[in-house]
């Protein structure tokens, strides 16, 4: 076996083993990232794996699988877990009380903010353990942001695995699936459930041909090669989809060129056919990672304030 074989059968151990991991991918990611990490989300699924998909970015997308990005990690466990849009301040308090067989949370709004809509309370457990965490496309930890800096004990102990292209990347896994001369990382992914043995469908291939025609300005950039077209190939005859998606909001609006660095991207939507006069920029410099800055946080006085319902026993 090669290296890579010997990455790719670890990483196949590691999932198989485990019940339920998270996917989570770095701070303002790019297409590229998005479209592989819900591919493999959908094909993890496919497995039977409990799996959740988090980013620090607030992400808007139409990639199949894009509205189950979160803001934090979901390990799923036995607590109810209720979240909502909030603005600093806009929560006087939060009180609750029993009503016969019921438990009622009331939270109340501060004056001259509206009331919360209940159309936008969201459900979801915590308190259970992840068995693997999958990294995509952040070269070290501290770039996934608040995923990581608030989540830190989730990936103590745990089985990383670190998939990425950059050519500062850390190597920071217990496994790094990193391929520094790959034109994608959805072209890394793609390798990554081959080995699983999931079955590429026509909504992870048409995930996974958005994020290389993104990340590779529809197939000009220099790390394209024939093994990529024999990629694309096999993608289309999974049923893969040309078709103009939306760019994606929170977003980079910049997709890696081949060696890790910035690019700048035609404005218009990804995957349109038969663009003319494209223009390649030659690589200058490999790029600067931004460090996440995650001290900003509201001021004590805007918290809400936590009140027991005076009919407890």
């Amino acid at each position: 076996m090669n290296n890579t074989q010997n990455t790719l059968a670890r990483i196949h151990e590691i999932i198989n083993k485990g019940v339920s991991g998270a996917i989570v991918f770095a701070n303002n990611p790019s297409v590229d990232a998005i479209a592989a990490a819900t591919a493999l989300y959908l094909g993890l699924t496919k497995m039977g794996k409990n799996v959740s998909l988090a980013s620090s970015s607030k992400v808007q997308t139409d990639l199949t699988a894009g509205d189950k990005i979160q803001s934090n990690m979901v390990t799923g466990g036995d607590s109810l877990v209720i979240s909502f849009p909030y603005s600093d301040g806009a929560i006087d308090k939060v009180d609750y009380n029993i009503q016969g067989k019921n438990f009622n949370l009331i939270i109340t709004p501060r004056q001259g903010f509206a009331k919360l809509n209940a159309d936008q309370v969201n459900y979801s457990y915590t308190g259970g353990m992840l068995d693997f965490v999958i990294v995509i496309d952040s070269p070290t930890l501290q770039n996934l942001g608040t995923v990581y800096s608030e989540n830190q004990s989730q990936f103590q102990g745990r089985d990383i695995i670190n998939v990425d292209r950059h050519l500062t990347n850390s190597f920071f896994g217990t496994v790094n699936f990193v391929n520094k001369t790959s034109s994608s990382v959805s072209e890394i992914i793609l390798a990554v459930l081959q080995q699983l043995q999931i079955e590429i469908d026509k909504d992870i291939a048409t995930n996974l041909y958005a994020g290389i025609s993104a990340a590779t300005n529809n197939f000009t950039s220099y790390s394209v090669n024939a093994d990529t077209f024999e990629h694309i190939a096999a993608l289309l005859r999974a049923g893969a989809i040309k078709k103009q998606f939306k760019k994606p909001l929170g977003a980079n609006i910049n997709e890696n060129n081949d060696f890790g660095q910035r690019q700048p991207q035609n404005p218009q939507p990804i995957l349109q056919q038969n663009k003319e006069n494209q223009n390649i920029k030659p690589i200058e410099s490999v790029e600067k990672e931004t460090q996440v800055n995650n001290n900003l946080s509201p001021q004590d006085w805007l918290k809400p304030k936590i009140f027991r319902g005076s009919d407890l026993v």
